[in-house]
């Protein structure tokens, strides 16, 4: 296991996420945690050298960190570091939180403290809120060893909270697809312009990048074949000077094993791998989007009134964050919905790009249920 200095301590580079452990039915992620099997996961990791365990309030409504707690309450305190979280939005009371947060996590103390999911609605209000003075003066009396926070705000609202205090950490979601397709490397820029270390989530994205369509793959395994998915997703992160540590949420001992196993080696992440990555990227990317380019062709002669382009902007989000990325559907300005598309077919000759219209609307009908 590779290990980076941290401050006066060392941090091993794989951290173990505990937002999704494994559940008692198989596949539903709303079930209940299986102990048991979250344990044995967790118990390999620490095996494995693994020192960072990071859960949060408001993971499995709570049961996260009851059942990390009971896993820290088996082992020697000081041989590894725990990091929750407090989100406003869960719960506003700050103070009742963390007293929660220790009674569940079985400690009288948290090594890496964040406040949660900064977004641009809630900036604000967490710097009002009394929280980070409350979290400063809990540091002060050895109760929190580092604050941070972790954030999924955009680039001015980052920038406002990494100003607000001298932060020991921040946490941000970095992975090759997002570093070329968002303002990830922008702000990751904001970060390390201020020397914040960064705690990586999301490095494969939700799994996302951990399973590629096969024309993306046969680009990587032709330099490395002995290289899964996950494994080139987290070699790229792992290259970025700022990376602390990079979380992984693994809840089966397969990814584990793979994982450390990406993590044991000491080989260089070179350019002409990047190069690579971000080719294979673009070529994921190309097939699971919609490659409209707005030209709006389709929509002057759709006969319902549907706003097709932006239709397609949640079409090509949802592909890549599911769900999460239907957010604002409802609001897009349409005569009517995909689903009222009648399959005239008048649209299809007409695109430029040569989009299959009528069942890339159905598809998306399907998933927006209505």
């Amino acid at each position: 296991m590779e290990y980076k200095a941290f401050k006066d301590i060392k941090l091993s580079r794989l951290g173990m996420g505990n937002m999704r452990l494994p559940n008692i039915e198989e596949g539903n992620t709303r079930s209940p945690i299986d102990h048991v099997k979250a344990h044995a996961v967790i118990e390999a990791a620490y095996q494995a050298g693994i020192n960072y365990f990071d859960t949060a309030y408001v993971y499995n409504a709570g049961d996260s960190e009851v059942c990390v707690g009971e896993w820290i309450k088996k082992h020697d305190r000081s041989t590894f570091y725990i990091a929750t979280k407090w989100h406003i939005s869960a719960n506003p009371d700050y103070k009742a939180v963390f007293e929660e947060q220790l009674r569940r996590l079985q400690t009288d103390y948290i090594d890496f403290y964040l406040i949660h999911c900064l977004t641009d609605g809630t900036v604000d209000k967490y710097i009002e809120s009394g929280g980070i003075e409350f979290f400063l003066e809990m540091k002060r009396q050895g109760k929190i060893k580092y604050l941070g926070f972790s954030s999924h705000a955009g680039l001015a609202a980052l920038e406002k909270f990494a100003n607000h205090h001298d932060w020991d950490f921040a946490q941000l979601q970095i992975n090759y697809y997002d570093w070329n397709y968002s303002e990830t490397k922008e702000e990751y820029k904001i970060l390390k312009d201020r020397n914040i270390p960064i705690m990586v989530m999301e490095p494969v994205r939700g799994g996302k990048l951990a399973n590629l369509t096969k024309n993306a793959q046969d680009i990587l395994r032709a330099a490395h074949p002995d290289w899964s998915d996950a494994s080139w997703a987290f070699r790229f992160v792992r290259s970025l000077p700022e990376v602390q540590v990079i979380l992984s949420g693994m809840n089966t001992l397969g990814q584990m094993d793979d994982n450390v196993g990406t993590f044991g080696d000491d080989y260089v992440f070179t350019k002409e791998d990047e190069a690579i990555l971000f080719k294979a990227a673009e070529v994921f990317k190309k097939s699971l989007s919609v490659p409209c380019t707005a030209c709006r062709y389709c929509t002057d002669t759709c006969p319902m009134g549907i706003n097709i382009p932006e239709f397609f902007k949640f079409y090509n989000a949802y592909k890549m964050d599911g769900e999460w990325g239907l957010d604002g559907i409802d609001k897009v300005d349409s005569t009517s919905l995909p689903s009222a598309c009648i399959q005239c077919q008048t649209c299809v000759p007409l695109c430029p790009q040569s989009i299959d219209i009528p069942s890339k609307l159905m598809e998306l009908a399907t998933v927006m249920k209505k």
